[in-house]
């Protein structure tokens, strides 16, 4: 009777304990975006931005796990309930936050031009004047270069993965990329990018439509995680986690910016 009783007691306090939430689905996007995110041969990933949302939640007391999603079906996924998060590089846009919440920023680098070496480009409508261009379909970039080039450029040809442009640029199938310079830095230090590309520095600034930093997607009736996440990203600021998680990656250069 004493076991009964003990195994009664034991299945109605299981029943009484709340159930452990579910993690946070932290979603990235599926194409490859380094230093920012890729994956291995395994498909796990890794870059600048897993070991932030990492420090994130973990700050915030938050188990977290990293989820693909196409670029071009992110806010939907969030807004849907197939992620709980983005942590992407997404830049903070007036048209975005129509359609969710952001985060305080927690990076801001610029919007640049590199061109082959035997071109005379400039990151102007002026200096573009005839290029073929290549951006990153969906982003910001891509919205700037067709705001502001689309005139003067020969072609602005949109491709699925940074890498891809890259490629095309250094075969010479374009004469530039225009993109954000710290996805670019890597390619223009590596010996193909040495070999063709020069950086010709950045465009000029449009917040309408580049942003104000990039920021941590959240849905708009997430208000209590949206403040949770806010003082998650000041608190890994002030204690060092941020900078010491960015050197790796990024040594001595301020990849928060002013």
């Amino acid at each position: 009777m004493f076991k009964t009783l003990a195994l009664a007691a034991t299945a109605a306090a299981a029943l009484a304990a709340p159930a452990l939430a579910e993690p946070y689905k932290v979603g990235i996007a599926a194409e490859p975006y380094p230093p920012f995110y890729s994956p291995d041969s395994s498909g796990n990933w890794s870059g600048w931005e897993i070991d932030f949302a990492d420090a994130l939640c973990a700050e915030i007391e938050a188990d977290c796990v990293i989820t693909p999603v196409a670029w071009d079906g992110i806010i939907p996924a969030l807004n849907t309930g197939k992620i709980d998060m983005i942590v992407a590089s997404m830049s903070i846009t007036e048209e975005r936050a129509k359609q969710i919440a952001f985060s305080d920023k927690y990076y801001d680098t610029p919007t640049g031009v590199i061109a082959l070496k035997e071109t005379e480009i400039q990151p102007s409508a002026e200096g573009i004047e005839g290029a073929y261009l290549g951006v990153s379909v969906g982003t910001i970039h891509e919205t700037y270069a067709r705001a502001h080039f689309s005139e003067a450029a020969a072609d602005i040809r949109s491709y699925p993965t940074v890498d891809e442009e890259l490629q095309d640029l250094a075969a010479g199938r374009i004469d530039a990329v225009v993109g954000d310079m710290l996805a670019l830095m890597p390619f223009l230090e590596s010996d193909a990018g040495e070999a063709c590309c020069e950086y010709r520095g950045a465009v000029e600034s449009d917040p309408s439509i580049l942003g104000n930093g990039v920021g941590v997607g959240l849905r708009k009736e997430d208000t209590d995680l949206l403040e949770r996440v806010n003082s998650g990203i000041a608190a890994i600021r002030e204690n060092g986690t941020y900078d010491a998680l960015s050197e790796p990656y990024f040594a001595g250069f301020d990849i928060y910016g002013s």
